[in-house]
């Protein structure tokens, strides 16, 4: 949910409420060592760090990014080098020991289930995002926007702490170019770790189908997503059609069969404008074993969405002023993605300087020589043409990376003209919180869990599970 919205201090209030909280690993490495540049405010990281199982590695991320007076006004953050197909052991520590953290922190304290969301799209980063996650004992994984098939397999060997491969999607063809992670080449090696469930998130019946029948290892469940949610959605099945008002127009094509899912014989959850009791109970009605919740868990308190602009969009909630947009093109992954707009609202122009320094949505591409290179349609568009990218593809795009962390108040700070603003992403459902919210501009995320489970009937065999 976000990069850095379904923090651990959200998590954990939803796992210790006995539902699956869960993490997001979206940028995760980026957010850990701006929130070290900060001065890690509570010690909670550094909290982490002390039970990393290799400390050489945490000592050494810790004399590199943290300052304990915080950042200077002004100072920009100190950042991480762009990620590769191939990068340096201390550049895929620093993402496994942020993995580890965020995890340990949801987890500090209680033994109830937490999970990681990751998306497939961003493919450099998750292995070792994964092993950090496995290392703090992570139960569940999550992860969409692509087709994970390989996951599981890295799963089962991670977990005995043998390499990992993925493949790298890498346009323009030529022999397969492969993504590594070995942990031993990292001195982290404990016991046997836990392998976590996997439950890819998916938004047709046939993907569900291919990867229950063609993964490389165990798919223990499905999250069913329907196009209300937020963030990235699915793109409408067959030939892109837009509404007067610009969106996708999706039709009969892109419900998901639950029957055929059933008969598939794992657990499901749903999501996408199933935030509310009769959500929940309709869910259930259909077999499936719960819901899973983003929008309503973003705007509460525990969430890493900066205080000020949480209280400015419920205020617009209440007044009706809010819009959910779903923009086909604002997303330089080319999937159609969710924004929020209102009047008045501090948010990220579609005329802001294009500079790309992050590069988590970057695609690989073959050079001419056969060497692998990096653009994103987001990036300055005389770069992304010199690249071999065509001008059209950056038409109405956005960084999201820099916005999506602007978010959450790690936005970077640049040297001339504007700072990084935000670029709010929700589900529909936020256009339809006024009711639960009667009035307030602030809640937290056990009165989500009340409202939630309010009437709803849950069976010792399919419980209903609130994942934030």
């Amino acid at each position: 949910m976000g990069a850095g919205v379904s923090n651990w201090m959200l998590a954990r209030a939803v796992s210790l409420r006995g539902q699956l909280g869960v993490v997001s690993g979206t940028v995760i490495d980026t957010i850990f060592v701006r929130r070290l540049q900060d001065g890690d405010p509570g010690g909670h990281l550094r909290r982490a760090m002390a039970h990393f199982p290799c400390p050489a590695i945490a000592d050494a991320v810790l004399a590199r990014y943290f300052r304990p007076e915080g950042r200077a006004d002004g100072a920009p953050y100190k950042a991480l080098p762009t990620y590769k197909q191939v990068v340096s052991a201390a550049r895929q520590q620093v993402t496994m020991l942020a993995g580890f953290a965020e995890v340990w922190l949801a987890k500090e304290g209680h033994r109830n289930p937490v999970g990681i969301n990751l998306l497939t799209k961003v493919q450099m980063p998750n292995l070792a995002t994964l092993y950090g996650a496995m290392l703090a004992g992570v139960n569940v994984v999550l992860m969409g926007a692509g087709i994970p098939r390989e996951i599981p397999g890295v799963l089962d060997a991670l977990a005995v702490h043998q390499p990992a491969e993925l493949r790298l999607d890498v346009e323009g063809g030529g022999d397969p170019v492969l993504l590594r992670f070995d942990p031993q080449e990292h001195g982290v090696m404990p016991t046997p770790l836990r392998r976590p469930a996997f439950y890819p998130i998916v938004s047709a019946n046939s993907l569900a189908t291919t990867l229950a029948r063609k993964a490389n290892g165990r798919v223990d469940g499905f999250v069913i997503e329907g196009p209300t949610a937020g963030g990235h959605n699915a793109p409408p099945r067959g030939e892109l059609r837009l509404s007067a008002a610009g969106e996708p127009v999706y039709g009969d094509r892109d419900v998901v069969d639950l029957a055929k899912i059933r008969d598939l014989g794992l657990p499901f959850w749903l999501a996408g404008g199933t935030g509310s009791p009769d959500g929940l109970r309709d869910a259930l009605a259909v077999g499936a074993a719960g819901v899973q919740v983003g929008t309503l868990f973003a705007f509460a308190n525990e969430s890493g969405l900066l205080p000020e602009l949480r209280e400015e969009v419920l205020a617009g909630v209440l007044r009706g002023e809010v819009e959910v947009r779903t923009d086909p093109r604002a997303s330089p992954t080319g999937y159609p993605f969710k924004i929020v707009r209102m009047d008045g609202g501090r948010f990220q122009a579609p005329d802001r300087e294009r500079i790309c320094d992050l590069g988590y949505l970057r695609t690989a591409y073959r050079k001419e020589d056969g060497a692998i290179g990096y653009r994103c349609p987001a990036e300055p568009v005389d770069a992304h043409v010199a690249k071999g990218g065509a001008a059209a593809d950056t038409e109405g795009r956005r960084c999201l990376c820099n916005a999506l962390l602007a978010n959450i108040g790690l936005g970077q700070i640049r040297p001339r003209g504007e700072d990084e603003r935000p670029l709010l992403t929700s589900g529909d459902d936020l256009l339809h919180m006024a009711a639960f919210l009667n009035g307030r501009t602030a809640y937290s995320a056990g009165d989500v869990l009340d409202y939630l489970l309010a009437g709803a009937i849950a069976t010792a065999a399919a419980p209903p599970v609130a994942a934030a």
